[in-house]
């Protein structure tokens, strides 16, 4: 289970974190990936952590988020700063045994939460 807190109205170029915790798995095995999704497009990945802490980010996220993990805590913090008008969109982490770049190899994900970058 995989649970995404933390949505909000956010001006542009200010920062928000979001937040995924997780529960009922060996959380510190597997990798956590963020997903997002505006109107009218699809899913993309955004940014991923693996098992043993490499990350991965999606051009549009490169220099802007960071994508980190606290495995004590069983939880995988999404920083994204410098936000821009198009990074409103439904975010979702979800879990899968590595950082795929393809969606269907990620297994449980969280009900998603809303973010949107609006003067």
């Amino acid at each position: 289970q995989l649970v995404e807190p933390g949505g909000a109205v956010v001006q542009p170029g200010g920062s928000l974190r979001l937040s995924c915790a997780a529960a009922g798995f060996t959380f510190d095995n597997y990798a956590i990936g963020w997903f997002r999704q505006a109107p009218g497009k699809e899913r993309e990945r955004v940014s991923c952590i693996s098992s043993d802490g490499i990350t991965r980010h999606a051009d549009t996220a490169k220099g802007r988020f960071t994508i980190s993990r606290d495995n004590a805590k069983k939880t995988v913090y999404l920083q994204m700063n410098s936000l821009k008008l198009e990074d409103t969109a439904v975010y979702y982490c979800a879990v899968s045994s590595y950082c795929s770049v393809y969606e269907d190899d990620f297994g449980s994900w969280g009900q998603g939460t809303q973010v949107t970058v609006s003067s």
